[in-house]
């Protein structure tokens, strides 16, 4: 198997909603996002695929994040906007144009970090 990754940086605000604690007021995040694509072989140019179309298509989706405030969004309206929920939404936001995505995760500190996958 070959693997790429691809990282990118988005920021926003957000507030758990149900949470008991700080993170229950509205707080803001550096947010670090990471995809990995997997595939068994390599395309005729010698790629797993090409940066550039990753960069492009993920730095669409986290545009619509970028300097938000989350919980405002239509999707985070239904589902609380965690770590684990933001992974999982670039995810199905990226999978259609992906072909081979195996992985994204979605760091809010430089400790703390959630993914998603689907098996």
């Amino acid at each position: 198997m070959y693997s790429i990754k691809v990282e990118a940086y988005f920021s926003s605000a957000h507030y758990l909603r149900g949470y008991k604690g700080k993170c229950e007021e509205l707080h803001g995040h550096n947010w670090k996002v990471e995809v990995n694509v997997e595939t068994p072989g390599l395309d005729k140019t010698g790629m797993v695929m090409d940066f550039k179309d990753v960069k492009t298509r993920l730095g669409g989706i986290l545009e619509k994040l970028d300097h938000k405030c989350l919980n405002k969004l239509d999707y985070f309206k239904k589902f609380n906007p965690t770590s684990e929920n933001i992974a999982k939404y670039i995810y199905d936001n990226l999978k259609a144009k992906t072909p081979g995505l195996k992985l994204v995760t979605v760091w809010e500190s430089h400790n703390c970090c959630a993914s998603y996958y689907e098996r």
